[in-house]
């Protein structure tokens, strides 16, 4: 069974930055193209950027140029790198394969204070 574990999360003031890792296990990792999301209470979960298996990268309008998604196949982690973090980014940060897996991981929080 596939299982994806975020980690990274806290508490930044505005303009901070944080750096989120997703290990997968389960999965060819290498052979996937990898996504991350992020959920705010009440709304559908968003998706923010993606990775292909060949590192073809592409962002959001919403996060581009602030966040770098990236990957490591050794140990089958995708990173998100976010700067310039703003209070509106405050959400719950999810990874998953593109297409994405029926299961999720736990996610982990990411809140901005002004």
């Amino acid at each position: 069974q596939v299982q994806l574990v975020e980690s990274g999360g806290g508490l930044v003031q505005a303009g901070g930055s944080l750096r989120l890792s997703c290990v997968v296990s389960g999965s060819i990792f290498s052979a996937d193209d990898m996504g991350w999301y992020r959920q705010t209470p009440g709304k559908q979960r968003e998706f923010i950027a993606r990775i292909s298996a060949s590192g073809f990268k592409y962002h959001d309008g919403s996060v581009k140029g602030r966040f770098t998604i990236s990957r490591d196949n050794a140990v089958n982690t995708v990173y998100l790198h976010m700067t310039s973090l703003q209070p509106e980014d405050t959400a719950v940060y999810y990874c998953n394969r593109i297409p994405t897996f029926t299961n999720w991981g736990q996610g982990t929080q990411v809140t901005v204070s002004s």
